[in-house]
């Protein structure tokens, strides 16, 4: 049966899985759980992090299976909810540091340091943190359009659809990223 499920499409298993068909939700998972943990984890930039989103975000399309459109790739849906997930997350986390800050020190639980691990020592790893840190810089519109375009190498129009926008918003908006990446990464911005 397995390798009959590895066969058929992301629209047969998720009629399979809207069927209540535990295996069709394990390929679904098979086949596109890296791609979404590398797009949640370079949103996001905690690995941790990004593998609990990664599972929040096929809980949240299994629990919507009935609400794919079978015409449109599963890549492509799974990661409009994965995006989704990141800026939740990061809502979350903008509270979280305000109500932090405003407890006294003495009540403050460990606060996570923002220089990089001594074990970071080589050039390769000093230059992906500064890209990594550039990108973390860029509004959340320009860095989802930049991680769907260049590191998950979705199709202009795969990632309009992702973006529920057009493919003209992607292409400008694209541009304007790599613009601010530069600048920043050159030291202008």
């Amino acid at each position: 049966m397995s390798e009959e499920l590895g066969q058929a499409s992301d629209k047969q298993l998720a009629a399979m899985a809207r069927a209540g068909g535990g295996p069709a939700h394990r390929e679904l998972l098979r086949r596109h759980k890296a791609p979404v943990f590398r797009l949640i984890q370079n949103n996001i930039g905690d690995a941790d992090e990004a593998m609990d989103l990664t599972q929040e975000a096929f809980v949240a399309a299994f629990a919507a299976i009935g609400r794919y459109d079978g015409d449109r790739p599963f890549r492509v849906w799974i990661a409009r909810i994965a995006l989704n997930k990141c800026r939740d997350w990061a809502r979350r986390r903008k509270v979280r540091a305000f109500f932090a800050r405003a407890l006294p020190l003495e009540s403050a639980h460990h606060v996570a340091s923002e220089v990089p691990a001594p074990d970071v020592a080589t050039a390769d790893r000093a230059d992906l943190a500064r890209v990594r840190a550039a990108m973390a810089e860029l509004p959340p519109k320009l860095r989802e359009v930049l991680l769907l375009r260049g590191v998950e190498e979705m199709s202009q129009a795969e990632a309009a659809a992702a973006l529920g926008v057009s493919e003209k918003t992607i292409e400008t908006r694209l541009y304007r990223a790599r613009q601010r990446l530069r600048a920043s990464l050159d030291g202008t911005a």
